[in-house]
């Protein structure tokens, strides 16, 4: 039996529901695009904006730090707090001696946890020490070896292990855990001259239970990637954090982040957690107790950027990873009793990032990408009757000129302001780099795709970031390598 044909009046009817249902759909894409687009700019100028007036309260510029130098980080200060240095390390000689001989100063221990390192790193860190000790320099090393199978648990179970003894440490010399300050350093992070000077003063406000500097990469210029990390973190990262500093509400990294003891102890025998990015867990933990998270613009860390593409974004996806699943704290934030409710909302805003704005952005984009080249005309006089301007050769460059300052805006701004960060940058660099954030958004596409696939699988581990050797020091000397080597 064949199939009734449709009438024409059936037909036209089925034609006009599909338009409409094509045409409900559009608008449905177009108001979520518009609202991604309208959070991802409100988001980045309230952060931003937020950044500049901190500035101006602490009487800095944006240039401040721009030309410093590291490895100095106890000039000048005159505080009267201890100071205890954790570095979890895992095969880590080709950076830590310098590390370790950077941090060395009055009132200053410097516990470097070996984590099962196959090279020289412990080794490597004792004769730092001693080399320090032998020059007439102050403060102590102790070197914790960890070995199998508890060692390679993570960092967090690296530090974990080094704050029991620093508690030990703490109780046997007398010392007060109210002023005592744990740091955390990466074993290739140097603090900038002076850096202590601006960083302890913080504590003596007893409600501050953290800080964290902001990062440069010391190796920028060694390729296109290194810049744009540190274009990242000082143009964008830095300025957003001064921003927080207003809620009190700076996210902690793994990389120059102090922490008052007493804050550590309130948190229980085991203050960081086996996230992957334990630090982030550090700062909710801390702000939900009611701990004020700061930082300065007089001081900061610098660390080495990672030089090749495939390293950079294991690196990217783990941080995604961890910032994602933190997303399970979002009710116990906004529950916590001593938290402000700016405070909770701020932080509440940061979780959200990867999920609200990431995730759908990396498909909007494509979304806008193609109906603007398909359609070159959709961002200007659509809709519009025909008229003399409409059809003048201005219809093209205007649409191009629309398409350029909703795409490439943001680009402008962090162009700008790592210029005026640091001018030895020079604005083309600066420009390029900007404009380059686009297109490298494709790996932040990625990496949070590839980092919401390993959550469904159920997958934590990773693989340690590999550091470049930068020379020639006491690495080698503990080594037995001629320094001229």
């Amino acid at each position: 039996m064949k199939p009734a044909r449709m009438k024409p009046a059936q037909i036209k009817h089925a034609a006009i529901k599909h338009a409409q249902i094509k045409r409900a759909l559009l608008r449905t894409v177009d108001a979520i695009g518009t609202t991604v687009i309208g959070l991802s700019a409100g988001y980045l100028a309230l952060a931003m904006g937020a950044g500049l007036l901190e500035l101006r309260r602490q009487r800095a510029a944006l240039r401040v730090q721009g030309d410093t130098s590291y490895g100095r980080p106890h000039l000048g200060r005159r505080d009267h707090h201890h100071l205890y240095v954790l570095v979890p390390c895992l095969n880590e000689e080709s950076v830590i001696g310098t590390t370790v001989s950077g941090l060395l100063g009055p009132r200053t221990t410097v516990v470097v946890v070996d984590d099962g390192s196959d090279d020289a790193t412990g080794a490597v860190a004792e004769q730092a020490g001693a080399a320090a000790r032998a020059a007439g320099g102050q403060g102590e090393v102790t070197v914790l070896r960890r070995e199998p199978p508890n060692a390679r648990q993570g960092k967090g179970e690296a530090l974990n292990h080094a704050i029991r003894v620093v508690r030990e440490r703490v109780i046997a010399r007398g010392q007060d855990p109210s002023h005592t300050v744990v740091c955390v350093m990466d074993a290739d992070g140097r603090l900038s001259d002076r850096a202590l000077s601006h960083v302890m003063p913080l504590f003596d406000d007893p409600r501050v239970g953290g800080v964290q500097l902001g990062v440069r990469i010391r190796n920028r210029r060694a390729n296109f990637l290194t810049w744009f990390q540190d274009y990242q973190f000082w143009a964008m990262a830095a300025v957003t954090q001064f921003g927080r500093n207003l809620t009190r509400t700076v996210s902690l990294g793994g990389n120059g982040q102090f922490t008052r003891l007493s804050a550590l102890d309130a948190l229980g025998e085991r203050p960081w957690s086996q996230s992957l990015t334990e630090d982030l867990d550090l700062a909710i933990s801390l702000a939900v107790r009611g701990w004020r998270l700061r930082t300065t613009a007089h001081a900061s860390v610098d660390q080495q950027g990672v030089s090749d593409l495939r390293r950079l974004v294991r690196q990217r996806t783990r941080w995604y990873q961890g910032h994602m699943t933190a997303i399970g704290r979002m009710g116990e934030i906004w529950h916590a009793p001593r938290m402000g409710h700016l405070a909770a909302l701020e932080m509440f805003a940061y979780l959200l990032v990867p999920w609200a704005l990431d995730l759908p952005w990396s498909l909007l984009f494509q979304y806008c990408l193609y109906f603007f080249l398909r359609s070159p005309d959709v961002l200007v006089l659509r809709g519009k009757p025909a008229t003399a301007i409409n059809e003048t050769c201005l219809r093209l460059p205007l649409n191009l000129l629309a398409w350029y300052l909703l795409a490439f805006a943001p680009a402008l701004l962090t162009s700008c302001t790592y210029l005026r960060r640091d001018k030895t940058v020079g604005l083309p660099r600066a420009l390029l780099l900007g404009h380059s954030f686009v297109v490298m958004n494709y790996m932040s596409f990625l990496c949070a795709w590839k980092a919401l696939f390993r959550m469904l699988r159920g997958q934590t581990g990773w693989t340690k970031t590999s550091r470049e050797v930068e020379g020639v020091g006491v690495e080698a000397v503990a080594r037995g390598v001629p320094s001229s080597a």
